[in-house]
């Protein structure tokens, strides 16, 4: 074994962690400068190893910690590996790791890396040789020259040290402590041995004396007990006849009882049903007047109704004669117009053909005439020029003038194209116009009608809407008056509820149903007695076993339950026991397998994910006939017992019954309000939804009123929109028509334009025609012949469109009359008649058709049929309803009466008890104290009863009486004589006992002190005898020419100067005591 690795960290110098390593298995010398950490080093391994650092203060603990610049160190340790490749240390393992661990509060120890005690590591240590009795396998510095310079009797107190002396003394000590005590002891157990010596003899005296006197009290006792015991029967068999009377008053209380709850609860159901009754008379009732006042605004809406019809039938003749009147004017119209349109139609393509040939000889006749104009200029001209190259100079110039005149015809051309292409694409678009517009006229009568069905499929919808609404707002009503009665309800059951409670828990369980909504924690499933449903044949049993466990409440797990307490404790809401099924271990009990014992959790509806609840408070329980069978199943199941009463026998032995009030059931109350409380939240809820309901049905009425508005005033602009209409038509066709004669002259100047380009460029065409021909002072034969020519063809094309204008005049202005007549005068008068006839149609609309009036009426009637049909079903139904409460009232009354005759009888009854309770409770106390004189009597001798038994009372009083007077001659005997007398013989031979055992360990513990000196000197000779070897060596090595020993000095050697010697080689002279050793020297 060897140290093998030191790891120090925070250990004074040692501020980061050190790892010294590796070490040898003989000698490792630690070398450095100074201030390096060498002490503290070696102070290291002390501070694990030796006992150098303990008993320590905060302040010596804290010296121990490095201090330096930096972060304040905390803690420190240091960690030293032994090689345990022998097994010096019995652990199994090659390696044994020690550290110890300091702070300023903690001071530790672990042992291969686990948390250990001092004392097992010191166990540890000194198992591996390093003995606390022994401190010196450490040396530290300054040591070896303390041990040469030390004093003789240093040297042997050191001597004592290294032989491990100290454990002997320490025990020796010991011994003689002990040994001075039981001589104490014994000295005060001689000191009671002679007092109760002296005791015993004063007794003996008084034992006859006291023997005279118990044949008199024995006596004394067995008359007092005949007595007694004759008082103790007639106490019994009065009591006896009272508890038979009062068990007949009891059955007869318990059905007068039984009676009264079944009376009590028939009155209560009475008093609900009548509630209902009223509420269901009041709900008829509001139904009644609504339906009457219904009933009225039906009524005014039928007589204006018929009123409308009745106009509507006498004006439906007159009306007819008209519409006959205008269908033929309106007949004579479109065949005067088709007429019309007929003959313009066979004119149009004759007037177009007829203007397309004026215009082509037009154009041949300009032509012509240019040509000869300019034959006409070339042979003026001719002559003012003198030669080719000034005519041909001049026509140059002629042509160049002519450019810009023919670029500025034909950019005019170019836009009048355009314009007359942009007319074109007018005249179609508004002609399209004018005839989407006519068709829409035309199609104005179909789609007045259509527009009167809308309207009256929107009125039929508005109505619709507005009905089911009168019904949402009738169902509203009653929602309110029955959630009023249901809150108020609920408020009385809840407060019955708290009444069974503590207020803390009352407040507490409404804080929790509160944070359960607020917070959405679906992890809080409800209290105990929401989770489950027990027939009420149980019930009693069940609530006395769950007492206040009703009121706790399941979550699902610790955190849900940790949460709401702290909201509780923050909110300061009452106080609540939880139960998280997480952390709920409920044990299994031993039920018995019989019939007389029912597991109260088999009689237990719940849901199964509750089952842990449910068992941690139940499943201990059983049900049981009677507490007698209840209280047998509790001593041999280890179970608790209940019987169906409530009375309850606890596994533990304690027994709990009594009476209990049936009108103040938790469970019930519970089961009120989960009643009450549901159906307040279903009528809530449904509330809501018809409230919601009627939001919607107001958004659908808005929506249906307004499409409703919206047709109306498309209807009124579609009647007012006629005039505007034909004032487009009348002002497109204007339009139009101008347009055409715009066209017209756009193509009248579109001909006169080409013409011009014609010319300037036929004009053109001659210039260069005439620049290339040869200079001549006159025209050539060929041109005279082309003059001549043109003259006669000139006038040819002039007559040709002289005849073809007064043709084309002629169909023109007839053209122009049957438009004008078209446009000026039949198609207004048509317009007219139309608009006249749509006047007629949408008077009549507004008024409305006899047909819709008709229709309206027949609804009208069978409404007022559905609500006169309702009201003699709620004459009806108010009428039997009357009836039944009347009657139910009557049997109320009854029920009453009842019950204060059965509560009568059960006052006079409960007053009988009471005054058998009152003298059973006065012969129960004579009982006891009966049986408390009896037991006064203490043991009495066999056949007391019997000896007496025969005799009168009377008698016995007498004889009681003599005994008594002769009893007190007896007043200074010591009645306790025999008892103290055997009690001081015991207490003698107990402390005789102890007396021996006290010598007999004083034997022992005198051997034990002869042992350990024994082996304290024996230790002690062994040990100088190796350290004198050792030393004889040592020095030896040191002066090789010289000799050096150990000598023991004792008592005996200051008188003669000499002592033995011991060379550690032949032992020691004579063996003496250690006490004669004075001290150890060197010579």
């Amino acid at each position: 074994m060897y140290i093998k690795q030191i790891i120090i960290q925070g250990f004074k110098s040692y501020k980061d962690q050190t790892v010294i390593e590796p070490f040898s298995p003989r000698h490792n010398v630690i070398v450095g400068r100074n201030g390096s950490g060498k002490s503290n080093f070696f102070a290291a391994i002390r501070f694990v190893l030796s006992d150098a650092y303990t008993q320590m203060g905060r302040e010596e603990r804290g010296a121990l910690l490095h201090e330096g610049a930096g972060a304040a160190v905390m803690s420190a340790f240091v960690e030293i590996i032994f090689d345990n490749s022998d097994d010096r240390f019995p652990t199994g393992k090659n390696e044994v790791t020690i550290r110890r661990t300091i702070g300023m509060k903690k001071d530790e120890y672990s042992l291969d890396r686990k948390n250990a005690t001092k004392t097992d590591v010191m166990n540890l240590l000194e198992s591996a040789g390093f003995s606390r009795s022994n401190p010196y396998y450490i040396v530290p510095q300054g040591r070896v020259t303390a041990l040469t310079n030390m004093k003789d009797n240093e040297r042997l107190i050191l001597l004592k040290e290294v032989a491990g002396t100290q454990v002997y003394e320490a025990r020796r000590t010991e011994s003689l402590k002990i040994m001075t005590e039981t001589n104490n002891k014994r000295e005060k157990i001689d000191e009671l041995l002679n007092y109760i010596q002296e005791r015993l003899t004063e007794l003996e005296e008084e034992k006859e004396e006291l023997k005279d006197y118990q044949e008199k009290d024995k006596e004394r006792r067995c008359l007092q007990y005949t007595i007694d015991h004759r008082e103790q029967l007639a106490i019994a068999e009065e009591l006896d006849n009272l508890e038979e009377r009062r068990n007949a008053g009891a059955e007869n209380t318990d059905d007068g009882e039984e009676r009264f709850r079944q009376g009590d609860k028939e009155l209560a159901g009475i008093q609900v049903e009548i509630n209902e009754l009223k509420q269901q008379v009041d709900f008829l009732n509001v139904d009644k007047k609504q339906l009457e006042a219904e009933r009225k605004e039906v009524s005014r809406a039928k007589a204006k109704i018929e009123l409308d019809v009745k106009n509507l039938t006498d004006g439906q003749s007159a009306a007819q004669q008209a519409r006959t009147q205008y269908q033929s004017d309106v007949d004579a119209l479109d065949s005067a117009i088709q007429q019309h349109e007929q003959e313009l139609a066979q004119i149009t393509p004759d007037y177009s053909t007829r203007l397309q040939e004026e215009a082509t000889i037009k154009g041949e006749l300009d032509s012509a005439e240019a040509t000869r104009q300019r034959l006409y200029a070339k042979q003026g001209r001719n002559a003012r020029f003198r030669n080719k190259r000034e005519r041909d100079d001049w026509l140059r110039a002629e042509i160049n003038n002519s450019y810009p005149q023919l670029a500025k015809v034909k950019a005019v051309r170019v836009q009048t194209a355009e314009d007359i292409a942009e007319l074109e694409k007018d005249i179609a678009d508004t002609e399209q116009a004018i005839a989407q517009l006519r068709e829409q006229l035309e199609g104005r009568g179909s789609n007045n009608e259509t527009m009167q069905a809308q309207i009256q499929e929107a009125k039929a919808e508005r109505d619709r809407l507005m009905d089911e609404r009168k019904e949402l707002w009738r169902e509203d009503a009653k929602l309110d008056s029955v959630l009023s009665n249901a809150s108020n309800e609920l408020r009385q059951a809840e407060q019955e509820l708290s009444h069974t409670m503590d207020q803390n828990t009352s407040r507490g369980l409404a804080a929790v149903r509160r944070i359960k909504q607020q917070h959405k924690l679906d992890g809080i499933h409800g209290t105990l007695a929401e989770l489950f449903d027990v027939s009420d044949r149980f019930r009693r049993a069940v609530e006395v076993t769950a007492g206040q466990s009703l009121f706790h409440y399941v979550v699902d797990n610790d955190d849900t339950a940790t949460k709401v307490i702290e909201i509780l404790q923050r909110e300061k809401s009452g106080r609540i026991t939880f139960m998280p099924l997480n952390r709920l271990r409920p044990k299994t009990a031993n039920f018995p397998s019989a019939d007389d014992a029912i597991p109260m959790i088999e009689r237990l509806q719940f849901d199964p994910k509750y089952k842990k609840a449910f068992e941690q408070v139940f499943g201990q329980t059983i049900i049981c006939p009677n507490l007698q069978i209840a209280g047998q199943y509790a001593r041999s199941h280890s179970v608790n017992g209940v019987t169906l009463d409530g009375d309850r026998s606890d596994r533990k032995g304690a027994f709990t019954g009594g009476y209990i009030d049936n009108k103040h059931s938790r469970l019930e109350a519970v089961r009120n309000v989960s009643k009450w409380r549901g159906e307040y939240d279903s009528h809530k809820a449904r509330s809501a939804d018809v409230k919601r309901t009627l939001e919607k049905k107001d958004q659908e009425i808005t929506r249906a009123v307004g499409n409703l508005q919206k047709l109306e005033q498309k209807r009124l602009q579609q009647e007012h929109s006629y005039g505007p209409l034909l004032q487009e038509i009348r002002s497109k066709s204007n339009d139009v028509q101008n347009k055409k004669d715009a066209l017209d002259a756009k193509h009248r100047a579109m001909t006169k334009i080409e013409a011009n380009m014609r010319a300037l460029t036929d004009q053109q065409d001659g210039h260069e025609a005439e620049i290339a021909s040869e200079f001549k002072k006159a025209l050539t034969q060929e041109e005279e012949t082309q003059l001549e020519n043109l003259s006669s063809t000139v006038q040819n094309l002039r007559q040709q469109y002289s005849d073809l204008a007064a043709a084309r005049s002629e169909l023109e202005s007839r053209k122009t009359i049957l438009e004008i007549e078209l446009r000026e005068d039949l198609r207004p008068r048509l317009d007219q008649l139309q608009a006249q006839e749509f006047d007629d149609r949408a008077s009549t609309g507004s008024r409305g058709t006899l047909r819709e009036s008709q229709s309206e009426l027949k609804r009208i009637n069978k409404r007022l049929a559905t609500i006169e049909s309702k009201l003699t079903e709620l004459e009806s139904s108010l009428e039997t309803s009357t009836a039944r409460i009347q009657e139910l009232q009557n049997r109320q009354t009854a029920t009453k009466a009842t019950l204060d005759e059965i509560a009568l009888t059960i006052e006079k009854s409960q007053k009988r008890t009471e005054k058998s309770i009152r003298k059973r409770r006065i012969l129960t106390t004579q009982a006891a104290e009966v049986s408390a004189r009896i037991r006064d009597l203490g043991i009495l001798p066999h056949g007391a009863l019997e000896k007496y038994e025969k005799i009168k009372s009377d008698s016995i009083v007498k004889r009681l009486h003599k005994v008594n007077e002769a009893l007190k001659k007896y007043g200074h005997v010591n009645k306790k004589a025999f008892e103290q007398y055997n009690n001081f013989t015991d207490q003698r031979e107990a402390l005789t006992k102890r007396r021996g055992e006290l010598d007999s360990s004083q034997n022992s513990i005198e051997e034990l002190i002869q042992v350990l000196d024994q082996r304290k000197d024996e230790a002690i000779e062994r040990t100088f005898k190796q350290v004198s070897r050792e030393f004889a060596k040592v020095f030896e090595k040191l002066v090789p020419a010289g000799r050096g020993r150990l000598v023991i000095q004792r008592k005996a050697d200051r008188g003669d100067g000499a002592g033995d010697e011991e060379d550690g080689e032949d032992g020691v002279v004579r063996k003496e005591s250690v006490e004669n050793y004075t001290g150890v020297g060197i010579s």
